[in-house]
């Protein structure tokens, strides 16, 4: 059901988020004197595929980060499955902002895919050929197994964003988080990027991703999740997307470019 962040009515109940993926209550992170995120509720639903959107400085980041423990909240509580962070973080995969990583660093690419079996592996852990073969078949489900020999500055920024979902898939993970995987890629990447996700859905998997381009929110997502500071609005697509909520979230800060995009995606 639709939730909007002026007519709250009852908090879920303790069941209710023991069975969330993600639930956040009260969160709050400050940058100086300045809420970057206050007192932001979330509950993703299982099994979907869930956008959180927003105006640029919005707290879409933030929130995600918050929620990992990358950035320290003032105040709130996060749950995964029902249980601390700390309990579940094998259970989760994230993939951050490509513009965050130093891709000057000199790796390959099938070690960056293999980092993301660390936990079986261990600090010092040998790498075996069943390794190895996880790793190629990551690979090869977004497109770069003919990639893997080489280093990770060599490719595009595409292909820089394919080999970090490959290192997510890695994982083995339940619940998905992804900070803007779309930005800046080819049309082509979007297209496998987005190809997998639903694969990951159709697995019953969770995947959350911080995104920007509203004209594709209706064919990529099951749920919105509306932000500006506050929470806007939380909800299925079909209810939570909507010109009012977009309004309420955006205000005049829906540049010419967005609501174009808006009719379209509307439409």
């Amino acid at each position: 059901m639709l939730e909007l962040a002026s007519n709250l009515g009852q908090a879920p109940k303790a069941e209710d988020l023991s069975k969330s993926p993600l639930s956040i209550r009260g969160l709050t992170v400050s940058y100086g004197q300045k809420p970057a995120v206050f007192s932001v509720d979330m509950t993703v639903e299982a099994g979907k595929m869930t956008a959180i959107i927003g105006p640029n400085g919005a707290g879409k980041s933030t929130m995600l980060k918050a929620a990992l423990g990358i950035v320290p909240p003032v105040s709130g509580q996060v749950q995964v499955f029902g249980r601390s962070l700390d309990e579940q973080r094998a259970r989760i995969a994230y993939v951050p902002q490509r513009a965050s990583v130093d891709w000057d660093f000199p790796t390959r690419v099938i070690d960056v895919v293999l980092m993301g079996l660390y936990r079986e592996l261990g600090l010092m852990g040998r790498v075996r050929a069943k390794h190895r073969a996880t790793a190629m078949d990551c690979l090869a489900r977004v497109g770069m197994g003919d990639f893997a020999d080489r280093q990770i500055g060599q490719l595009s920024g595409g292909q820089q964003q394919r080999v970090f979902l490959a290192r997510s898939l890695a994982q083995g993970a339940d619940l998905y988080l992804l900070d803007e995987p779309f930005a800046g890629v080819d049309a082509a990447t979007e297209k496998a990027i987005i190809s997998v996700l639903k694969s990951l859905r159709e697995a019953g998997k969770t995947v959350v991703v911080v995104h920007h381009d509203l004209a594709t929110v209706n064919d990529y997502f099951d749920n919105v999740f509306l932000i500006n500071t506050r929470k806007v609005a939380e909800g299925p697509v079909a209810e939570a997307f909507t010109a009012e909520t977009l309004q309420n979230a955006y205000g005049g800060r829906l540049a010419t470019a967005q609501v174009d995009q808006l009719a379209k995606a509307l439409a």
